[in-house]
C-alpha cells in the first residue's frame, strides 16, 4: 500500500510539474494553429455539441453551424441564434420568440468562436499530451489550463489535425463536473460572407420580443 501511495504521489507531482512551465512542443503546435487561422479571413463550420452533466443526469448532443469573420460571428445551435458584430450581441431564442441584446465585452480568458485558436497566448498554461490516430489522420492533443484559479472551468482540451493544423475539437471541463465538447464536422475556410449575417434584422422575426440589456 505504501508503494502505491508513493507512486500516485509521484504521478501527481510530475503532472503538476508539466503545467508549471509552458510546454515548447505544445507551443509550436499552437503557434502553427494560430498562424493558420489568422490567415483565414472568414470561415464556416458545421459541428456537433455535446453536454455531459453527471450531477444533473444530462447527456445530450445537438448539431450547430457557425460563420466567423474576425471578431464577428453568427452561431446557430439548439434553438438559439447568437449574432455578434464585434460590439453588440443578439441572442435569439426560438422557443420564446425573444431576442436579448447585450454589449460584447469578453474577458481575457473567455472562450469565443473567434478566439479559440488564440486564447492560449494569455492567461493559460499548456501541455502536449499525446498523438492519436483516427480515420487515417493523426491528431495532437493539447491541454490548456487557465491561470486564474477562480475560473469556472479548469481545463480546455484541444484536438488538432497534425497535418493541416486545423482544430478538430475542443472540450471544456468545468469544476462542477460538466463537460462541453465541440467537434467540427465540416470546415469551409475563406467562406464568402454576407455582412447582414452579423446584425439582427427584427423584420425577419414576426412579433419578436426585444429585451435590451445594455
Amino acid at each position: 500500500m505504501k508503494k502505491i501511495t508513493l507512486g500516485l504521489l509521484a504521478i501527481c507531482l510530475s503532472f503538476r510539474a508539466v503545467y508549471a512551465q509552458q510546454d515548447p512542443k505544445a507551443a509550436a503546435t499552437l503557434d502553427a494553429v494560430s498562424k493558420k487561422y489568422q490567415q483565414i479571413k472568414s470561415f464556416k463550420a458545421k459541428f456537433t455539441y455535446s453536454l455531459e452533466s453527471p450531477t444533473a443526469g444530462i447527456n445530450e448532443t445537438s448539431e450547430g453551424e457557425i460563420i466567423v469573420q474576425g471578431p464577428k460571428f453568427n452561431l446557430k445551435l439548439s434553438g438559439q441564434e447568437i449574432i455578434n458584430n464585434g460590439t453588440t450581441v443578439w441572442t435569439y431564442l426560438k422557443e420564446s420568440n425573444e431576442v436579448n441584446i447585450t454589449n460584447y465585452e469578453p474577458g481575457e480568458e473567455d472562450i469565443t468562436p473567434s478566439r479559440i485558436y488564440s486564447i492560449y497566448k494569455k492567461g493559460y498554461k499548456y501541455a502536449f499530451l499525446e498523438e492519436k490516430q483516427e480515420g487515417g489522420k493523426v491528431y495532437e492533443i493539447i491541454d490548456l489550463i487557465p491561470e486564474d484559479k477562480n475560473n469556472q472551468f479548469f481545463k480546455v482540451r484541444l484536438e488538432i489535425n497534425k497535418k493541416d493544423k486545423t482544430i478538430r475539437s475542443w472540450k471544456i471541463f468545468e469544476k462542477n463536473g460538466n463537460r462541453y465538447l465541440y467537434t467540427v464536422k465540416n470546415f469551409f475556410p475563406d467562406f464568402k460572407v454576407d455582412e447582414s449575417l452579423f446584425s439582427f434584422d427584427k423584420s425577419k422575426y414576426k412579433n419578436v420580443e426585444v429585451v435590451d440589456l445594455r
